[in-house]
């Protein structure tokens, strides 16, 4: 990220064993309690650690009080919630970070907890609120529909797509060894940061656990909470989505066109079945989910190559072995035999309507070579124009 400027105050020389980093944009009601908290459970359990306060921008005399508490403050300019974050543990010196959002919503006299965890060899120890990992929510601490909908759902999807073992992937207090952050090169700067963090240590097969938390009313009076339900939850799935395209274009890929080969076992024979006859009408529509979902699995084959290249997505040694298989010769080669079969289909219809004088035709027989035939002229085409950008996309796979 680019360099923020940056307010410190002096602090102990020797290296902390904990960083706790707090993101901060106008939480002047709740971060000296926040700070309180923290420092008491680092004393009482004799961990050396600090406290780091990254402010996004606070005009309220958060920054003030940070530093009247004697804690270190990092000033980020970048705006957003992952900015902070990476900002505040950018400066970090601990072996192991807690992170917690300073609206008092958590109870960083919980810090000790996750400490023993990451003792233990954990990568990631992930706060759980949700009774389904054992935690427990107090009444009116979280709204009705992240409670009950958009919380379980994203954690449900997050353990189906990424095998994640967490029942709560966005509760914000989690520690985690920042030697494994930094191997992630997280990229967010949103609210996804949180969820990027779950994605990719289950990506990169980090030992995770979880830890029954209390989540309590933020004690914010001055403003409402940052959170925009429908805003973030949007961005949220999309995120999900881009860290996924097994899901957002594969197996949808991968259904259409197994729709189209079962209407074309239908249509080309103009079977009928239970009293439905199937005929060219249905050879049109199953070409058309052919071709989508041929261009839904070639999308999938970009997005995953592309993710891998910017850092999104962990290396996959599947994908390098379909750059070694599938080269722009071989794609070149498939599109070429997929064209001659196109024509051949073409020119037979073509001829046919010369044997009728190109006069009226039987168009129950040439609509089955004519269908067909564009259906593959397109899935040649699209193969020639995808192979060539695969291969630039691959080149640093190659």
């Amino acid at each position: 990220m680019d360099s923020d400027e940056r307010t410190t105050v002096p602090h102990e020389t020797n290296r902390p064993e904990v960083s706790v980093v707090m993101p901060c944009l106008n939480e002047a009601d709740t971060l000296s309690n926040c700070i309180l908290k923290a420092s008491q459970a680092l004393a009482g359990s004799d961990i050396a650690g600090e406290i780091i306060v990254a402010d996004n921008g606070s005009t309220d005399g958060s920054q003030t009080i940070a530093l009247n508490a004697g804690v270190q403050l990092v000033i980020v300019s970048e705006p957003g919630y992952g900015s902070a974050l990476m900002g505040g543990i950018e400066l970090a010196r601990g072996d192991f970070v807690i992170m917690g959002d300073a609206d008092d919503s958590y109870d960083f006299n919980e810090i000790p907890r996750f400490v023993i965890k990451l003792r233990e060899g954990y990568d990631l120890v992930q706060g759980c609120r949700l009774p389904s990992g054992g935690g427990n929510i107090v009444a009116g601490a979280m709204p009705f529909l992240h409670r009950v909908f958009g919380n379980p759902i994203f954690s449900l999807l997050a353990r189906m797509w990424f095998r994640s073992p967490l029942h709560d992937v966005h509760c914000g207090l989690r520690g985690f060894r920042k030697k494994f952050y930094l191997s992630l090169h997280q990229r967010c700067t949103g609210m996804e940061f949180a969820t990027e963090m779950v994605i990719k240590a289950s990506l990169n097969h980090g030992k995770i656990t979880e830890i029954p938390i209390i989540l309590y009313p933020d004690g914010r009076k001055a403003h409402a909470p940052h959170l925009r339900t429908f805003r973030d939850g949007w961005r949220h799935l999309r995120f999900f989505l881009m860290c996924s395209p097994r899901w957002l274009f594969l197996i949808p890929g991968m259904a259409l066109i197994f729709i189209g080969i079962l209407g074309y076992g239908f249509a080309m024979p103009r079977a009928t079945f239970l009293g439905v006859t199937f005929d060219v009408h249905t050879l049109l529509f199953a070409s058309l989910a052919i071709i989508c979902g041929y261009q839904s699995i070639v999308f999938a084959l970009f997005t995953k190559t592309f993710a891998i290249s910017e850092g999104l997505l962990p290396e996959d040694a599947r994908m390098n072995q379909f750059f070694k298989v599938a080269n722009l010769e071989r794609g070149l080669c498939a599109a070429l035999l997929l064209l001659v079969a196109a024509m051949g289909l073409l020119v037979a219809a073509v001829n046919d309507w010369r044997l009728a004088q190109f006069g009226p035709l039987n168009y129950e027989r040439t609509m089955r070579m004519v269908i067909p035939g564009a259906m593959l002229t397109a899935l040649g085409f699209q193969t020639v124009l995808s192979s060539f950008f695969a291969s630039i996309l691959g080149l640093r796979h190659t």
